[in-house]
């Protein structure tokens, strides 16, 4: 999230919404803040001058599964679908496979 754009009007920061997810219980020693942008869980801009406590250890333990990522700005929706965020534009979401691969998601969820 925090290197994510809208491919259609390039809006950033996005809005992450999840659905389904996994936590690895191994320990991770990241520099803080580990996103240099954008923290998508506390939905907030990183200001490197201020001085924030953000959990980034416990953060990157969490792998997104399935869920929606949302442009503010043109109200466009990018599923995630086994963990990997599909986010085609327009055009593209109407080819065949894609389009059953999205209507597959939209009827799970």
């Amino acid at each position: 999230m925090n290197l994510l754009a809208c491919p259609m009007c390039r809006h950033f920061p996005l809005k992450l919404y999840v659905f389904r997810e996994s936590i690895r219980e191994k320990n991770y020693d990241v520099d803080k803040p580990f996103c240099d942008l954008y923290c998508a869980k506390n939905n907030m801009l990183i200001d490197k001058n201020k001085q924030i406590e953000l959990d980034c250890d416990e953060c990157v333990k969490h792998d997104i599964l399935s869920g929606i990522i949302v442009c503010p700005k043109c109200n466009r929706w990018y599923p995630i679908i086994n963990g990997i965020p599909l986010m085609y534009p327009h055009e593209k979401r109407e080819l065949p496979k894609i389009k059953k691969i999205i209507n597959t998601f939209l009827d799970k969820y």
